[in-house]
């Protein structure tokens, strides 16, 4: 059977993004955008069983849980190789795992195309700042070099809230408290109501998964901190409705105004194929301006897209805009800039 150090050291060596070990296949990892083969042979429910066992053990981490509720996230690391966070779940009764192939240092946020105007959050002091998109489109990695950014140039105490932490952080100019769900803290809401009384200036929260740990995150921008959260969504205007309609109606028109007030801006990200077979990103920054601020309040989110399409001067881009560039640049083919637009047709036009 195919060692598991093994396996994390041809991984990182491919820069593979993950690692797919489940029973009856071979073990894989995806890099070039594609998922190939690792191992010659595949392997059985009593291999996949040992290999994730050996995860744990390195994890320093009890199995019981995951076996009886049938999904785990947590995270280990390999001395002198890389961070790994891992999901392991059952499928057809059987143990399997997906692996995040996770660098020890923090990235360079030009090496992964993360635009100066994102960066530039790293100034605020206080409201909300919401991150949004797919599972994979690398909103925990723009976040980890805003923080190393502010870690940097600020005097503050950072505390982060993740499931499971992805990359470590070091004490530079501030201080930076870690706190991984489950392992260090019971849950997010839990985590996010004990660490406003930890005297943080910013707070990272991984995501804002019920209606109370979003309303505690508002309040928290409210009373003078930073805020950087995390939304499963598409785009700035989803994202919005999303938080809105978590409410009870008879609080929607409330939570309009509050969220109007501590909204600093939404940047929403995805990957997509690049023409040289790298994964290349796209983003779209929306900062609430007063225009929008009363779009918010007025219930008028329809109107907020073309807000940000004529909103350049203020830094803002549309996700199709930031995509015809990539275009442009070459950096993307036509057929992958269409099927990732959010209005192919009125794209295609304007290409």
């Amino acid at each position: 059977m195919i060692a598991l150090t093994d396996i994390l050291k041809e991984a990182v060596s491919l820069e593979a993004s993950d690692i797919f070990i489940v029973a009856g296949g071979n073990v894989s990892a995806k890099y070039d955008g594609e998922i190939h083969a690792l191992s010659e042979e595949k392997v059985m429910p009593k291999e996949t069983e040992a290999l994730i066992s050996e995860m744990y053990s390195m994890a320093g981490r009890s199995m019981d849980e995951y076996i009886k509720s049938g999904d785990d996230d947590f995270s280990f690391s390999v001395p002198g190789l890389a961070r790994f966070r891992a999901n392991a779940y059952k499928q057809r009764g059987s143990l399997a795992a997906v692996v995040r192939v996770v660098a020890f240092d923090i990235p360079d946020y030009r090496e992964y195309m993360i635009p100066e105007e994102v960066m530039k959050l790293s100034e605020l002091t206080h409201g909300m700042v919401l991150f949004t998109g797919t599972a994979g489109s690398g909103k925990s990695t723009t976040q980890a070099c805003l923080v190393d950014r502010i870690n940097e140039n600020e005097s503050f105490h950072i505390i982060t809230l993740e499931n499971p932490i992805e990359y470590l952080h070091r004490n530079k100019k501030s201080i930076v408290s870690q706190r991984e769900i489950e392992l260090d803290t019971g849950d997010y809401l839990s985590a996010l109501r004990a660490c406003l009384r930890q005297a943080p200036n910013v707070i990272q929260l991984g995501e804002m998964r019920d209606l109370e740990t979003t309303r505690t995150a508002m309040t928290a921008a409210e009373t003078g901190h930073l805020i950087f959260a995390t939304l499963h969504t598409k785009g700035a205007v989803n994202a919005i409705d999303r938080i809105i309609d978590e409410f009870p109606a008879f609080q929607q028109d409330q939570i309009r105004v509050q969220l109007a007030s501590v909204l600093r801006t939404v940047v929403s990200q995805q990957l997509l194929p690049g023409t040289d077979g790298e994964l290349v990103p796209a983003f779209e920054i929306m900062h609430v301006n007063g225009a929008i601020k009363n779009m918010i309040r007025d219930n008028k989110g329809h109107q907020i897209n073309v807000a940000i399409s004529t909103g350049a001067a203020e830094g803002m881009i549309s996700m199709d805009q930031s995509i015809a560039g990539l275009y442009r640049e070459g950096k993307i083919t036509k057929e992958v800039a269409l099927e990732y637009a959010d209005n192919p047709a009125q794209l295609d036009r304007i290409l």
